[in-house]
């Protein structure tokens, strides 16, 4: 029963770290775009379940940040569009 929790206690480390990698991810490209999502994080009730379904909270932002976000993402479809032909 030990070895069970022990697995579990793993795995739930596992999807937090994959998580938080996640968030830095998102944080470090978003960034490289200019554009902040003041309340982005990793939801806090992962780190309290015992089996975490991870969730990544983009947040609340302002209007202006929308837009960039919007435009940002915008350019990569467009940019994807015209790799693929």
């Amino acid at each position: 029963m030990a070895k069970d929790r022990d697995q579990q206690r793993i795995a739930a480390a596992e999807k937090i770290r994959a998580a938080e990698e996640a968030f830095d991810t998102l944080g470090e490209a978003l960034a490289r775009a200019g554009v902040r999502l003041p309340s982005l994080g990793v939801d806090p009730c992962a780190y309290a379940a015992t089996d975490p379904i991870p969730l990544i909270e983009l947040g609340r932002c302002m209007p202006d940040v929308a837009f960039a976000l919007a435009a940002v993402i915008d350019r990569g479809v467009e940019h994807r569009r015209a790799c693929q032909g």
